[in-house]
Formats: structure tokens, sequence, C-alpha cells
């Protein structure tokens, strides 16, 4: 009789929901032993590491929040054999002097909260098969993002990000398409294995098509089933398209654009009847590489019961870098913003502002202005600061909600990738 391999056995039993695996861990252990054996001596290793500096002041903290972090991952991605390659990669968070700052889950709680919990965790561990034309195929714990990560993203700002339990295929049979299809089982969250937040249980379906063969721009149709095994009240069902792209108005001026819509509706064993929709429209203009953007991003809000939501995205994208909307308040929010970006001797610059508005009603949830500067050393250093303030404008509802806060955040980092 072969004995496996321990590196199968324990591939077999971190991915048991998916019998392709149990398929590859039988071929790994029987006659083709020594070709698995060669695909893991020949194959490449990666290290991303990023030290980042966080500075918050927060009304109604005793203390601010001061994180010095560093994060290290160290992956690995075997050789292909008979069309399978796997790969893994470990994520450790440590924190560079006193953790000054409420982790989540270290009990600071008299300083505001900075999502970066020290601790050490698998971020990825997947197996790959190219055996079908124009096809990918993912099975086990990874990364995704889609679009501009709005929807589903891997929160990469944070020095723990997300990843998904599941399986994705990607499919570019058809011209200038790309078909992603998927079922995912747990979302791995920014808060860690140590939190009860840390892991997401659900049932969710994903598809999502993008055609790239127009003139002057791309467009994408989605459909996102989430239904959350122990939060049922919030499972949804959404249902999208997007166009974004840019055409030439004269020499070295072009024209960009963004429209995105979604509907949004109760799903699976939801006792709530949802009915909410979901816009974002992008007009601006690029001059020899400055970009000046005007914008308006709305969650809509269902007669001020619930608001659209988007439990999976890369939330500190969007609404504000001081992260006061990661809950979308019931009555909605309308984000109108503006921006001017561009490089000046290798650093890239941006400059933004919000006016964050209610949906229901006509509640002035307040403003953020923020800055940003980022240099790129070479292909393996980077370099980048970031501040943003969020006035609250004296609105409250009674609440102890982060919109209703005024906060100041400041960031510093270096990250390397080899």
């Amino acid at each position: 009789m072969t004995t496996r391999s321990p590196i199968t056995t324990a591939v077999r039993s971190y991915l048991g929901k998916a019998p392709l695996v149990v398929a590859v861990a039988a071929f790994s252990g029987g006659i083709c032993a020594d070709p698995i054996t060669d695909a893991i001596a020949n194959g490449t290793s990666s290290l991303d590491t990023r030290y980042r500096y966080e500075n918050v002041d927060e009304d109604g903290f005793t203390d601010d929040a001061r994180a010095s972090t560093l994060r290290v991952r160290l992956g690995y991605e075997t050789a292909e054999v008979a069309n399978l390659k796997g790969y893994m990669d470990v994520e450790h968070v440590t924190a560079v002097g006193p953790e000054n700052y409420n982790s989540t889950i270290n009990g600071r709680d008299s300083r505001p909260v900075v999502a970066d919990p020290t601790e050490t965790e698998l971020n990825q561990a997947y197996l790959a098969y190219s055996g079908l034309t124009n096809t990918r195929l993912r099975v086990g714990r990874q990364r995704l993002k889609l679009d501009n990560d709005r929807f589903i993203g891997n929160v990469g700002w944070r020095q723990n990000e997300q990843t998904f339990d599941g399986s994705t295929l990607v499919n570019t049979s058809l011209p200038d398409t790309t078909i992603t299809a998927g079922y995912l089982y747990n979302a791995n969250r920014i808060f860690s294995d140590a939190s009860p937040k840390g892991d997401l249980a659900m049932d969710t379906g994903i598809l999502h098509a993008q055609y790239e063969g127009l003139d002057y721009g791309a467009v994408s149709a989605y459909s996102y089933l989430i239904a959350l095994d122990n939060n049922p009240d919030d499972s949804t069902q959404t249902f999208g398209l997007r166009y974004t792209g840019d055409a030439p108005l004269s020499d070295g001026v072009n024209a960009l654009y963004t429209l995105e819509y979604a509907h949004q509706s109760d799903y699976d064993d939801n006792p709530r009847s949802l009915d909410q929709s979901y816009y974002s429209l992008e007009a601006g203009v690029d001059v020899s590489g400055v970009q000046f953007k005007i914008g308006q991003e709305m969650l809509g809000s269902d007669n001020g019961n619930s608001a659209f939501a988007t439990p999976l995205a890369t939330l500190h994208a969007f609404n504000g870098f001081t992260d006061r909307f990661l809950a979308t308040p019931d009555s909605g929010l309308v984000d109108s913003y503006t921006s001017l970006s561009g490089t000046l001797g290798g650093v890239h610059l941006m400059a933004i502002y919000h006016q964050f508005d209610s949906d229901e009603s006509s509640d002035d949830y307040g403003s953020e202005a923020a800055l940003q500067a980022t240099y790129s050393i070479n292909g393996t250093y980077s370099v980048g600061a970031k501040y943003a303030a969020y006035d609250a404008d004296g609105f409250s509802q009674g609440t102890d909600k982060a919109f209703n806060r005024d906060a100041d955040k400041g960031w510093v980092w270096i990250q390397a990738s080899f």
C-alpha cells in the first residue's frame, strides 16, 4: 500500500469540500508521486512585506491610536504537473513597539480601532487546474477581486487581507470576454481567526462577465447571491451592470467616465423584504496624465429600514479613507466627491473631497478631505503617505456611529515585494 505524503494529507483535509481535491490527493499518493515531488521541489517562492504607521485622533476616545505594524507574507507556488499546481502563502502581522491601538481583539478599548491584529494565519492555499481550454479552475482559499472591488475584494489596505474559501472558474473562450463563476463558503476577514468576527460563513454564488471589445470602454454584468449562515437577515441577491472607459478629446486630452447600476433584494432565508438600489456616476478628464474627476455614489435605502450592503467589498477604497461608513446607515448614503491626481517628479499625488448625505430624508452626514502621495523606488520597493480628516458637521442620530464622530487619520508606509 502506498502512503500519502503529509503535504497531500494536509491539502486534502483543508479542502475537504472539493471532490476535485480528493481525486488530486489520490493521484499524488499513487504512481505519480515523483512528478508531485518534483513539482514541489521546482516551485517558486515569494515574499511581500509592508511596514505601516497609522495614527488616529477620533472624538469620543480618551487616547489616540498609534499603530506601528509590520506585515510579512511568505508564499510558495509549485511547478505544474498534469495541468495542476498548488499555491500557499502565510501572513504574519506583528507590532513594532507597544500596541497603542484597538486591534478589535487586544482589549485597548480606550483607543480608536485600527483593524490590524497581530496574528499569524494561512492566507491562501489552493490548487489550480488549467487542463480545460481557456479556463482556469481554483479550489481552496484564494484572493478574489472583481471590477473595482466594490462588491468582491481582498481589503488589501489592511495588513491581514481578506480571502475566500471556495471554488472559482475563469473562462476566456469568447473574444474579449472574461467570465468568472464561483461558489464561496467562507470569507476570511481582516479581523483574523482569533476574532469571533474573523470568519463569515456563507453560501455565495458569483457570476461575473466582462467584455472589453468596445472601442472606448469595458462593460461588466454581474450577479452575487449571498446567503449568510449566521446572519440570515443580511442575505441578499444583487444584479448589476458597469461601464467604464476613456475616449480621446484631443492630443493629450482624454475623457474619463464610469456608469454603474445595481439592484439588491432579499435572498435565501432572509425574513425581510428588501428593495434597494445602487448607482455610481463618474466623469473626468485626463490632461497629459493629470486627472480631474467628479462623481457620485449612492447606496440606496429601503424606506429608511435598511440600506444597500456590500459585505464582501474592499470598503476602505470607497466613501472616504477615515472609514466612517463601513456600515451603511439605514437611511442610505450619497457620496458626492471631487478628486485631482497626477505625478510630479515620480511621486503620484492625489487630493479628494467627499460630501456625505443620506438617501432617505435630507441628512447631512458630514465631509472628508484627504491627501495621498506614493512613490515607487524601483520594482521592489515603494513608499507612501496619506492623511484624511472627517468632519461630522455636528450630525447625530442619538447613536454612537462612526459618522457621528470627527476623526483625523494619518499613515506612512514602506512596502517591498520579492
